[in-house]
């Protein structure tokens, strides 16, 4: 078991998440009842929605591990998955999503643009083997 299927396995026994089709249309994601959270894109690659508060919020943690990429003017952050620190790392970083979707919503008709992954922003290209 890869440590991307791992994470999506526990992420879907949480009662605020439901599995579904990430709408850029690569790999699997989960939702909340305010929309995708996050969207695994192969074995090692999660783009994770924080909204835009949240990031400017916690950028200088987020920018102090190796395992987390940020996109100026991205909803979403990238999480790279080598150890299961980074799995404990995106389980925490989803909560915070969570809270971060009900505190810090982003502004009622603010377009939500595409992951990272649209933006060619990943660590490496995404893979849909093994997921």
């Amino acid at each position: 078991m890869t440590l991307a299927s791992r994470a999506l396995a526990q992420l879907a026994t949480w009662p605020d998440l439901t599995q579904a089709v990430p709408s850029c249309g690569l790999g699997q994601a989960v939702s909340s009842t305010q929309g995708e959270i996050a969207h695994f894109h192969s074995d090692r690659d999660v783009d994770l929605r924080l909204t835009t508060h949240a990031i400017r919020h916690f950028a200088k943690n987020l920018k102090s591990t190796g395992a987390i990429r940020i996109v100026p003017g991205s909803q979403w952050v990238t999480i790279r998955l080598d150890a299961t620190s980074d799995v404990d790392l995106l389980l925490t970083l989803v909560s915070v999503a969570l809270q971060a979707q009900q505190s810090w919503p982003d502004p009622a008709g603010r377009p939500l643009f595409g992951c990272n992954d649209q933006r060619g922003a990943g660590f490496v290209s995404a893979e849909t083997s093994g997921m």
